[in-house]
């Protein structure tokens, strides 16, 4: 958890089979995974502190003894529990948990958790479950409950019914095959026990999915024992059928589990493969800074050399660069961003750049204020390298100076052209009187 970021993309790896849990019965913490989480957690009314964690990560080794520390101490009052997320990465995915150990505060609204965000030892991590407590009972005195009862809407499953798109045989092609973005669609029987199993958990993953893809990636359900003119166009045969359908392209079946982690983790794999890649913003205020930084996970800044040092040819070089390692890495959905050296000098300084070295680049992580340095060459190898370092939670990091944002100047846009030098004042020497003694001293 130190670095920016821990393996996500490693989840699976074989390390996993030789490496035990860390918790047992005997423990005071409860083991969560996809067949317990919805009964213990996302239908309690408790308080719930859960742990994502991977065996193989050190920090978290070290992380245990507190851990279970905290769950004795708070045994009867808050819950506390684990998920190993290498080997359940649908509930990782499912809560974007892309670090280890991540923890996560299930309060009133188990459908939108809080990042636990204070320090890593068993009484810190007591406080901070008393606070997030403190608080769930004074919204109740207050009247606000939170997600108790939405998380009970369509069976308990977290989510919403009305996240979930009614489809029909009159609204399908306008809906769907028109609107150029991805859909999961499921074609149910009212009568099947299978699709009523899976209606908590769909509802669930459709609201899910709609935050998560910013309404990009949309799930919707289809009566094919009302709308049989869509279930015979799509070759139905059995009920529930998942079809996914992408713009331009035939439906295809949809091969993944039935839990809502499965469901959400393939609909972002389905947003993250037809997602145009981000843009490459130039930092011309604040708000550029603050809206990429706040709103992805990373946002990866170029500082390039000054327009008269490349040129707009060397500009735009050094930005095409960018623009490759930003569409190769962008499932990360991370934020680019680029400014001319000497123009932000606060941010600059506040990333250790300090006045030499273009092009440099840094990698921000702005939940964390944590930020680190490419070391090696501004090229597709050299950023490579660098942004696959710290997506395996590899590579150093340091705190971002002053702890903050830093302030930032209004600029105006490059226009795309070469830099001019400043024109400076033309003295016309013809009007000065210079007499014989001109350059000789005076006695």
């Amino acid at each position: 958890i130190r670095g920016l970021l821990a393996p996500h993309t490693l989840l699976g790896c074989s390390l996993v089979f030789m490496v035990q849990g860390f918790y047992s019965a005997s423990d005071d913490v409860v083991e969560l995974n996809p067949s317990n989480f919805n009964r213990e957690v996302l239908q309690s009314d408790s308080l719930w502190l859960i742990e994502f964690y991977a065996p193989w990560c050190g920090h978290c080794q070290s992380l245990t003894a507190d851990w279970k520390k905290t769950a004795t101490a708070l045994k009867g009052i808050v819950k506390v529990g684990a998920v190993d997320a290498d080997q359940h990465n649908s509930l990782g995915g499912q809560y974007s948990v892309r670090g280890f150990p991540t923890i996560k505060i299930f309060g009133a609204n188990k459908n939108k958790p809080d990042d636990y965000q204070g320090g890593r030892n068993s009484q810190a991590i007591v406080d901070g479950a008393l606070n997030a407590l403190h608080t769930l009972v004074k919204d109740r005195m207050s009247g606000r409950s939170g997600g108790s009862d939405y998380s009970r809407q369509s069976g308990g499953g977290g989510g919403s019914k009305k996240d979930v798109v009614e489809l029909t045989d009159d609204n399908f092609d306008r809906l769907v095959l028109n609107s150029g973005e991805v859909w999961l669609v499921e074609f149910f029987a009212p009568w099947c026990g299978h699709c009523k199993s899976l209606e908590p958990e769909w509802a669930a993953a459709a609201s899910a999915v709609k935050e998560q893809t910013k309404d990009k990636v949309h799930l919707g359900a289809v009566d094919a024992t009302v709308h049989q003119g869509l279930a015979s166009r799509y070759g139905i045969r059995g009920f529930p059928t998942i079809k996914i359908f992408k713009k331009g392209e035939e439906p295809e079946d949809y091969q993944g589990g039935r839990t809502r982690g499965d469901i959400i983790a393939g609909a972002l794999d389905l947003f993250s493969d037809n997602a145009a890649p981000p843009e490459l913003l130039e930092i011309l205020n604040a708000d550029v800074l603050k809206k990429t930084c706040d709103d992805y996970q990373l946002c990866v800044i170029a500082v390039l050399p000054h327009i008269l040092d490349t040129g707009a040819a060397g500009r735009n070089g050094y930005l095409e660069v960018m623009m490759k390692m930003a569409e190769k890495y962008k499932k990360k959905m991370w934020g680019w961003l680029w400014t001319e050296a000497g123009v932000q000098m606060e941010l600059e300084a506040s990333l250790g750049i300090g006045g030499f070295g273009y092009p440099a680049m840094a990698a921000i992580n702005a939940r964390k204020m944590k930020f680190a340095l490419l070391k090696g060459s501004f090229s597709e190898t050299g950023i490579h390298e660098f942004l696959r370092d710290l997506s395996v939670g590899r590579g150093s990091t340091a705190t971002v100076g002053g702890g903050a944002l830093p302030n930032i100047n209004s600029v105006e846009a490059w226009d795309g052209k070469d830099g001019e030098l400043p024109v400076e004042d033309d003295y016309d020497l013809s009007d000065v009187d210079l007499d014989d003694n001109f350059g000789k001293d005076e006695l």
